[in-house]
Formats: structure tokens, C-alpha cells, sequence
């Protein structure tokens, strides 16, 4: 059954007010990650006044699932996340945060008014009888954070168990280096592998005008660091993409003593798992230069979000519903996005919205901001995606 949809351009448009009203809702009250009660209260409230939709509540912390079906066919999944970041807004809007120090600096608000509009269109589709198959709209808590067990919403709302069985999944990213009508979109690896790594150095501290009495964990994290930046350039393949960074180095605290403890701490970025895997024995081996020097030491690497994967079937599905857009081919960057745990298991995409402002504003910036038309865009190419791929019985 061809879905028999009117244009879903014109039908877009005609819910802008909607889309402005419901972002900056969201964006007056973000909630930081696995704290977004307030913020799902908002959309089951919304979602249920749509009155198509099964909605189960409190998937993986705070998460929604609103399903909506029309006899048999593929399973579609559209996801959008919930949380906020811990940053003090500085935009001066009207519309600004109401929650001192959190902020919606990622576009979290933004992609969660675009899935509420998808539902409000996909409600009267479903009720018309326009569509066959299901659509799951999944608002997922706690993107930006993990808790103690190191699990993401992706993760605990995969563990639950409720959304495994589906053909497809698609989301989208706001993208303030593109302007409204742009997309940024990129098969396979299109993000990075997120890795944290803790280094521990242990000498013998003492008296800084002794130091043939000690054992100075300064001086070995000296001969460390440079292990680990040429690490870059003279063990990753220059044709791959690899990088290590150190954030943190931590040791003493007066000048004329020397400390018995430096931490040294960084991230790993890399596209290829196998890459990965090298940045982190690479890692162990510059740590073995404290132990050839007289010191100790401790390592520990925490692996965050695997590389999001980018399906090109699906990404071809998303080109035809973005027809009239200009489109740009190339890798989202070094950033992450816990997204990517569901393309690991089930056939996904995700696209980057351009909604640029004159003044380009970063993601995680104190100012960001977009220019709200583009989710009038969001909502067409992501609807459209998911009905071409209910049209053709599945992705091939």
C-alpha cells in the first residue's frame, strides 16, 4: 500500500507555530540528563492530545515510545533526545532557560518539538488511514551523560527491550554550520568513538632543592605526554582518522616541593573500531615508560559511545525525501552522539539539519541559538523518510 499522504512540504509549514511554541517551551525548562521529569510530563501531555498513539512511559529513565500503527508492515523508529547541558545561557532571548546553569546548547529542545510535529502529522495520516506499518517516536533522556554504570540513554532504553524489533531508525542533529535548506548527511563512519582514559603517576615526593632524593612523577609524566602526542602522528594511519588529547594534568601544590602524584587525563577519538583499539594499547605502552623510570602507575579507560554508522540504504532514503535541499557530503566530526548505539543494532541514519544563524554559534556554547524555520525541514524529511521506507516494504 502506497501511503496516501498530501504534501507534506505545505503541511510542515503550516504547523510552524507549533514547532516555535513547543521548543521554546523546552527551552525555557531544560533538565539535565536522567533528570528530565518535567520534560516528559510535556510530551506525554502533548502526545496524548494528539489521541493516536499507545505511549509507554519511563523507558530507560525518563525515555517515551509513542507508537502509532495501520496494519502490517515495517517498523519505523524516529528518535529524538531529551536532556540539557550544564551551562549558564548567555543568549539574552525571551525565551531564555528558567533553570540557572542548565541550558539547551545542543538543540536537544529543537529535535524534540520536530519528533512532536511528526506526530501531530503522522496522527492524522494514521486516523485517515494514509499508511501501513508502524511508527515508533522515541524521546530518549540522558544523551549528553552516562551514570555510574557508564550507560547512556541509548543503552538503557535498548536494554529495555522495547525497541530491538524494529526494520529502521532515523534522527537528525541541528547543524549551526549550515544554513537553513542545507543538510549534511555521510555514509558509515560519520562520528567518532568517544574514550576517556585516567592516568595515574606515583613517585616519592620531597624537597624541591633535594631532588636526587626523590622520585619526580613530574619528570616521568614529561617523557609520557610525549609518547602520547606522537602517538598521533607516528602510529595512527594518516589515511584514518585518530586523535588523542589531553585535557587534565594534576600534580602538587607548592613551588619548592615536588608532589608524589601526577593524573594526567584525555580523550580518544577515533572513527574505525580498530583504530580504537590501537589508541588504547598504544596508551598502555607510553604508560610503561613510569615503570622504567622508578615509578608506578594506574590506567584506566572508559569507552563511551561506539562511532555512530550512517546506513547508506537509508541514506539514500533520506536524499529522496530531502529533494530540494542543498546537500553536503562529509563526516559530522570528532564529536558523539550516543545515537550510534542504535545503528549498531538496528539500520539506521542520521542527518545534520542546517539551522544557522547570521553569526555562527557552536554546539555546547552559552549563546546557541538556531533559526527556528529549519524545523519545519526536520519534520518533512524525516516524515517522508519514514513513509518511503513503510512504502517499500522495508529497507533493500
Amino acid at each position: 500500500m502506497k501511503t496516501e499522504k498530501s504534501d507534506l512540504t505545505l503541511r510542515s509549514d503550516q504547523i510552524f507555530d507549533d514547532l516555535v511554541g513547543w521548543r521554546r517551551d523546552f527551552h525555557r525548562f531544560p533538565e539535565l540528563s536522567f533528570q528530565e521529569k518535567r520534560t516528559s510530563e510535556k510530551l506525554e501531555e502533548i502526545i496524548e492530545s494528539f489521541q493516536a498513539f499507545e505511549i509507554e512511559k519511563n523507558v530507560g529513565g525518563y525515555g517515551i515510545i509513542a507508537s502509532v500503527s495501520h496494519g502490517e508492515g515495517p517498523v519505523v523508529g524516529i528518535r529524538a533526545d531529551m536532556d540539557a547541558l550544564p551551562i549558564t545561557e548567555t543568549t539574552g532571548v525571551s525565551w531564555t532557560s528558567h533553570n540557572p546553569g542548565v541550558m539547551h546548547a545542543c538543540g536537544h529542545d529543537a529535535h524534540m518539538a520536530i519528533l512532536l510535529g511528526i506526530a501531530k502529522l503522522l496522527a492524522e495520516d494514521a486516523k485517515a488511514g494514509r499508511f501501513q506499518g508502524t511508527v515508533k517516536l522515541i524521546f530518549q533522556p540522558a544523551e549528553e551523560s552516562c551514570d555510574e554504570a557508564g550507560e547512556t540513554g541509548a543503552i538503557k532504553m535498548l536494554a529495555s527491550g522495547k525497541i530491538q524489533h524494529m526494520d529502521a531508525i532515523l534522527s537528525l542533529h541541528m547543524c549551526p554550520w549550515r544554513k537553513f535548506g542545507e543538510i549534511q548527511w555521510n555514509d558509515g563512519p560519520s562520528m567518532a568513538n568517544n574514550d576517556e582514559f585516567h592516568l595515574r603517576i606515583e613517585g616519592s615526593g620531597g624537597h624541591a632543592g633535594y631532588p636526587q632524593h626523590v622520585k619526580d612523577p613530574i619528570w616521568m609524566s614529561t617523557y609520557v605526554l610525549q609518547a602520547l602526542y606522537s602517538i598521533n602522528g607516528r602510529k595512527v594511519n594518516p589515511m584514518d582518522v585518530g586523535t588523542i588529547s589531553v585535557g587534565q594534568v594534576q600534580a602538587g601544590e607548592a613551588s619548592n616541593v615536588i608532589p608524589s602524584i601526577v593524573e594526567i587525563q584525555g580523550t580518544l577519538r577515533s572513527y574505525k573500531d580498530d583504530v580504537r583499539e590501537m589508541l588504547g594499547n598504544e596508551i598502555r605502552q607510553a604508560a610503561k615508560i613510569v615503570s622504567a623510570l622508578g615509578g608506578k602507575y594506574s590506567l584506566h579507560i572508559h569507552h563511551g559511545e561506539p562511532s555512530l554508522i550512517n546506513d547508506p540504504r537509508i541514506n539514500r532514503i533520506i536524499h529522496e525525501a530531502a529533494s530540494g535541499l542543498k546537500m553536503h557530503e562529509e563526516p559530522f566530526g570528532m564529536g558523539s552522539e550516543d545515537f550510534s548505539h542504535f545503528t549498531r543494532k538496528i539500520p539506521g541514519a542520521m542527518f545534520f539539519l542546517g539551522c544557522g544563524l547570521e553569526r555562527e554559534r557552536s554546539l555546547h556554547q552559552s549563546d546557541f541559538d538556531i533559526d527556528e524555520r529549519s524545523m519545519t525541514m526536520g519534520v518533512r524529511v524525516l516524515l517522508e523518510s519514514a513513509y518511503l521506507i513503510l512504502d517499500r516494504g522495508g529497507v533493500h
